[in-house]
């Protein structure tokens, strides 16, 4: 008889993996509710079609996760400089060369095959590696050095500008995990706080420039920031980004407490990215602020796991590399929530794990799948040095860490 629990092995945190088990079912739900006018309107109404495609994308992801839960931690700080200067070259591609899509060019297709991706989803992953890695690099019984900072801004800066370009709320986001993690590795809380007001400074500089000087507005997407934050305070606008947002708050008022029911959604007719920018939306309208509620306390979980996850690593690089990757995905997962319910500007951010699109979910897949990777490898180091006696226990331990004395930070 086949047991399939000896073929699928579920390695790391537990928990982690019934959210993300939860997260793909609603995402499969929800993608096939609200695609049903994009079936109409491309696919002559065949609705099935992005059901199935949704599906086999949700298996790619799991079975994504399954191969990168077993993928030892070292190899991702060994790849980190390469997976960075990958994305700093498919970033160029992207701004120079790149594929017009939702009126933006962030996207490249690769040659042959016509596979399109977002290059912003793998620089997010290159960068939280390699700000791991540097502060690892940097560390001392103090904390994170100097040093830090200025690798950080010398190397990381460019990639973040490249996105800054054609996505500004990703390449804040990706800015503030950046000075969240360069905080965990313990970094003078005087270059800390230097450095965020000079992030916030920049900001508000760029803000200032976009209302003031009219040809400010042709650099990159600054044009859309303003346009989105004008609609955000002032409202009026009939077509565009505040219709998207009224749209998406009459989804949230019909929802109510239990919703309208699964499939019974009338503003997915409406919204123009009800399964994506705004599935969140779509989520409430039906299933209700219940329904709402768990998707939101599935983030909330994720970001508690990653606590537990990261206490119990002993080494400096995993513990960032998690901290990194989760807030990356709790981050977006709220701000696209807050969109949903006009707490923040329409920003184009997708909901992790549950919107509809190939990049965002194998991307998303991939960082879960490096938190279970580690999560996996200091639960058996926890496991293997408790079956030891006492008087074996150094032993076993030094054999452990041994495996990686190549890394600084880990003596």
């Amino acid at each position: 008889m086949f047991n399939w629990q000896n073929k699928i092995s579920f390695k790391g945190d537990k928990v982690l993996w019934y959210v993300i088990i939860g997260l793909m079912i609603a995402s499969v739900m929800v993608v096939y509710s609200s695609t049903g006018r994009l079936a109409y309107s491309v696919k002559h109404g065949n609705t099935s079609f992005y059901l199935i495609k949704q599906l086999i994308l949700m298996v790619v992801c799991f079975v994504l996760i399954l191969g990168l839960q077993s993928v030892h931690y070292r190899y991702l700080f060994r790849f980190s400089k390469i997976i960075l200067g990958m994305s700093f070259i498919f970033l160029l591609w992207a701004k120079f060369a790149g594929t017009n899509l939702n009126d933006a060019d962030r996207w490249i297709t690769i040659p042959g095959i016509g596979f399109t991706f977002q290059p912003s989803e793998l620089a997010k992953i290159g960068v939280i590696l390699y700000v791991a890695r540097i502060i690892t690099y940097y560390q001392t019984e103090r904390g994170c050095s100097d040093e830090a900072l200025k690798s950080v801004l010398l190397y990381v800066g460019p990639v973040i500008f490249l996105i800054f370009l054609d996505n500004f709320s990703t390449s804040f986001l990706l800015g503030l995990i950046c000075m969240t993690m360069l905080f965990v590795g313990r970094l003078r809380l005087r270059l800390m706080f230097m450095s965020i007001g000079a992030l916030l400074g920049t900001v508000g500089l760029i803000l200032l420039l976009a209302f003031t000087v009219p040809q400010f507005e042709k650099i990159g997407r600054v044009a859309t920031i303003k346009a989105r934050i004008m609609a955000f305070f002032k409202g009026g606008q009939k077509e565009g980004y505040d219709y998207q947002a009224e749209q998406a708050k009459i989804a949230v008022a019909k929802g109510g407490f239990l919703g309208v029911g699964p499939g019974n959604s009338e503003q997915r007719n409406f919204l123009p990215h009800p399964y994506s920018d705004f599935i969140f939306a779509i989520i409430i309208e039906e299933y209700g602020l219940v329904g709402g509620g768990a998707i939101m306390l599935f983030y909330l979980i994720v970001l508690f796991r990653v606590g537990v996850i990261v206490r119990k690593c002993t080494r400096t690089f995993p513990a960032l590399l998690v901290t990194g990757l989760g807030l990356s995905i709790v981050f977006q997962a709220f701000v696209n929530m807050g969109v949903c319910v006009g707490v923040f500007p329409v920003t184009g951010q997708p909901l992790p794990l549950v919107s509809m699109g190939g990049t965002s979910l194998l991307f998303t897949s991939a960082a879960l799948g490096m938190i279970l990777s580690v999560s996996h490898t200091f639960m058996d180091e926890e496991k293997v040095l408790n079956e030891n006696t006492e008087e074996g226990e150094e032993e076993n331990k030094e054999e452990i860490v041994g495996v990686e004395s190549e890394i600084p930070g880990y003596e």
